[in-house]
């Protein structure tokens, strides 16, 4: 029986792409285009190993994903909108429970650059319907849509094996706490319901190591706004360095781990 082989780059994986088999293992991070996510499936079906798991890598790349599979976890009537007919039936459900401001957040943007918040839901139905730039207008489906929670507490968990760190981020100018655009850090202490919800998160999406963005309300409730394996650093207290050492530690546990579990496997970097 040939032995796995492991691969260290996304160009040693792309070299020996059809050659792949049920047990190969993948160290790093799929170095893929939008238009290539498809490939995630197929690498899933022909059982490749990787780490971070596929799934993590997934569910990073896309906020649709993450409303979808972290459903449970996120603030109530969190939907993924995917063409008019879904918005047109969230106007009905919004409507329902009497939800008026929204926040809808664009699928692969980052930085607080995606989020808009909307006044109501048939104010974003108007913008996007009755665009000149087509039937899509300027927002592209599709796009999460989430009920705006006001004084919100954002919450920053920087999770890597043992460590961790959470810090709030506020700003008092705009609804985005994005640190890179005004926002303020502040360290914060988690709460055991907290800092469970954090692991149940990491573990329902395979996650190794995280950063995750918790929503406290005024009322006590915590939500997952999103989560991803890396992140930005500012407002935090681990720098860069050792940031990256303890990633790196982390991916060299696993495969040191997998190799004695595989002994003869082949490395291809």
């Amino acid at each position: 029986m040939t032995p796995p082989r492991v691969f260290l780059s996304n160009k040693s994986l792309r070299r020996y792409y059809h050659e792949l088999k049920k047990g190969d293992l993948f160290v790093g991070m799929l170095n893929l285009k939008s238009s290539e996510e498809y490939l995630f499936a197929e690498l899933l079906d022909r059982g490749l190993q990787a780490f971070p798991p596929l799934l993590a890598q997934y569910l990073s790349r896309s906020k649709c994903l993450q409303a979808q599979v972290y459903e449970p976890y996120m603030p109530p009537h969190t939907l993924v909108v995917r063409d008019r007919h879904d918005l047109i039936r969230a106007l009905n459900t919004y409507g329902e429970v009497g939800i008026t401001a929204v926040i809808t957040k664009q699928n692969r943007f980052n930085c607080g650059l995606g989020i808009h918040f909307w006044e109501s839901l048939e104010s974003l139905y108007r913008f996007i319907t009755l665009s000149p730039q087509g039937p899509t207008g300027p927002f592209l489906y599709p796009f999460v849509l989430q009920p705006f929670i006001p004084q919100a507490l954002d919450v920053r968990v920087i999770v890597l094996g043992e460590y961790w760190e959470a810090y709030t981020r506020y700003n008092p100018h705009n609804f985005r706490n994005n640190l890179f655009f005004g926002g303020q850090a502040q360290s914060y202490v988690l709460s055991a319901e907290q800092r469970d919800i954090c692991q149940k998160v990491m573990q329902r999406g395979r996650f190794p190591y995280a950063h995750i963005d918790l929503l406290i309300t005024p009322e006590g409730e915590v939500y997952l706004s999103e989560i991803n394996l890396r992140g930005g650093l500012k407002g935090a207290r681990i720098q860069h360095e050792e940031y990256q050492a303890r990633i790196e530690a982390l991916h060299k546990a696993f495969l040191d781990s997998w190799l004695e579990k595989n002994p003869g496997a082949q490395i291809v970097s």
